[in-house]
């Protein structure tokens, strides 16, 4: 089969596709040929040699897929051979077969294509789990979202203002602020121009917000602190802007405010069963409703990966990047 590898470590340009052994799934397990997957930062990541995946996971990029079942293993059960199917994986999906367990595996519905498929599961499992799960978002509380112009930003405003919640976010471009708003976010900070820690007090009167999703690290935590009211919640996803800071334990302690830490990728596979059913009770209606939709910038052929790297390391996107295999 064709996959996207790299021989070693660097920019978007050491990628390339070529002929890979196909995978073998186990007996927990649905082969899938795929139709659909999506770039996330975390792929870049690893691209660079800072992000492996976790031990028995495919080594080839790829976190969520969307596609037709074509084997399945022994103690697989609720799926048949030809069934379109979509969901998270700890590796793979930049290929055109990849293997998924049977319980992270859901029916892609009816009038759904698997682009829009493979747009879901990263981005809104991520959004569901550190916005409400852990940071236990509720209606009428106010959130700044980091990266709003992002794939998870886009699913976050949704998911945070069908919730009944409050939502500001930052991001790079004046552009970015219209786009967040239109989408539901009160107001776009653009981070560029402006102290996005100052105008989110200006916003709230003072008080600050109950809760923030930062994917950028050590560059924003005095400010991230700053934007908290008392007793908030300041939710851990991505170091983008670095992982090394020096503490003030005294504001932390004054302000009763909690600071949370979230990666899925490296979470047992138990976790991540159950971070799938949470998605799929709550949000998978919302989804198929239309109510809420995921946010697709731009598609690129599987062979075309390292532009689509390259796009997203440009910070040119808003909403999902997407590959096609077909």
């Amino acid at each position: 089969m064709k996959a996207i590898t790299f021989a070693t470590h660097g920019g978007p340009d050491v990628l390339r596709l070529e002929d890979v052994a196909e995978p073998t799934p186990t007996a927990d397990e649905l082969l899938v040929r795929v139709r659909a997957s999506a770039l996330n930062r975390a792929d870049t990541m690893q691209r660079r040699g800072h992000y492996p995946p976790p031990p028995g996971e495919s080594d080839i990029l790829g976190l969520e897929l969307a596609g037709e079942v074509e084997a399945i293993g022994a103690n697989a059960s609720g799926f048949k051979p030809g069934d379109r199917v979509f969901g998270l994986v700890g590796g793979g999906g930049y290929a055109e077969k990849a293997c998924i367990d049977y319980r992270m595996a859901m029916p892609i519905p009816d009038g759904w294509d698997f682009v829009k498929a493979a747009a879901v599961p990263e981005v809104f499992f991520t959004a569901n789990e550190t916005l409400f799960t852990l940071g236990r978002l509720d209606a009428g509380e106010t959130v700044l979202i980091h990266a709003g112009a992002s794939g998870v930003g886009t699913a976050g405003i949704q998911m945070a203002r069908q919730a009944g919640a409050r939502v500001l976010v930052t991001v790079g471009s004046e552009e970015k602020v219209a786009r967040t708003e239109a989408l539901g976010a009160e107001a776009g900070i653009n981070y560029k121009t402006t102290d996005f820690a100052a105008r989110v007090l200006e916003l709230t009167d003072g008080a600050g917000v109950d809760l923030v999703q930062d994917f950028i690290g050590a560059a924003y935590w005095q400010n991230n602190l700053k934007c908290l009211k008392t007793a908030g919640r300041l939710v851990l996803v991505g170091l983008m802007g670095g992982a090394k800071v020096e503490v003030d334990l005294g504001l932390i302690m004054r302000k009763r405010l909690q600071v949370i830490g979230s990666v899925m990728r490296s979470q047992p596979l138990a976790n991540k069963i159950a971070i799938t059913e949470r998605f799929r009770s709550r949000w998978l209606p919302e989804l198929e409703s239309g109510r809420l939709q995921p946010l697709i910038d731009t598609s690129f052929p599987l062979a075309e990966a390292a532009a689509a790297h390259q796009y997203m390391e440009d910070n040119r996107n808003v909403g999902k990047i997407m590959l096609v295999m077909d």
